[in-house]
């Protein structure tokens, strides 16, 4: 399932680090920064968690509830946030149901072997539910002196393609910034992510 901006965020049910239930109902009326990744504890991800913890307060306070979520425990969650005083929920899936209904389950390739992983995608929610575009639109006006690129990835195997993507790209250069591709895709979208 390709999600678009604007769709309703697929609803969810799972369970944090504690092993509290957490619904996305939970969340309506607020702001959700909502990241999938890999695996606890491994370089990437630890970089991607501690500069959201580093941006903790800032978010905060613009409205955002941030939620990490990837296929490890709960037990494995809860030492991640330990190690490093994580100060947001992480979400446990280990069944892999949630990254199914956001399309974050996906084929991979590396050393010429296929297999199956998390894509490392971050989805912003709006207060109503929605995939929002409206949230890049603000934050790139508002970083604009510091905004230096957007990297943007299609997995090529899904054929995934965001219908707005020269809105997007628009938004990102209007602010100054540049925008990047994964080399799988750039051939069939070769012009789109180029200024005028």
């Amino acid at each position: 399932m390709a999600l678009k901006i604007g769709n309703k965020a697929p609803y969810f049910e799972s369970i944090n680090q504690n092993g509290d239930k957490v619904k996305l109902s939970d969340f309506i009326g607020k702001k959700v920064v909502l990241y999938f990744y890999p695996r606890d504890n491994t370089p990437g991800c630890t970089a991607q968690a501690c500069n959201l913890k580093d941006n903790y307060k800032t978010l905060q306070k613009n409205g955002y509830t941030i939620l990490g979520i990837s296929k490890d425990s709960p037990k494995s969650h809860q030492k991640f946030i330990n190690k490093f005083d994580l100060p947001f929920d992480l979400i446990a899936d280990e069944d892999q149901n949630v990254h199914m209904k956001y399309g974050t389950w996906i084929e991979k390739s590396m050393y010429g072997k296929n297999y199956m992983g998390t894509a490392r995608w971050t989805f912003l929610i709006d207060e109503k539910g929605n995939i929002d575009v409206d949230i890049l639109r603000d934050k790139a006006i508002e970083y604009k002196d510091s905004l230096a690129a957007l990297m943007i990835t299609y997995p090529s195997t899904h054929g995934v393609f965001e219908e707005r993507i020269m809105e997007i790209t628009s938004i990102i250069h209007d602010n100054g910034g540049q925008v990047y591709m994964d080399g799988a895709n750039m051939n069939a979208q070769i012009g789109l992510t180029n200024p005028k």
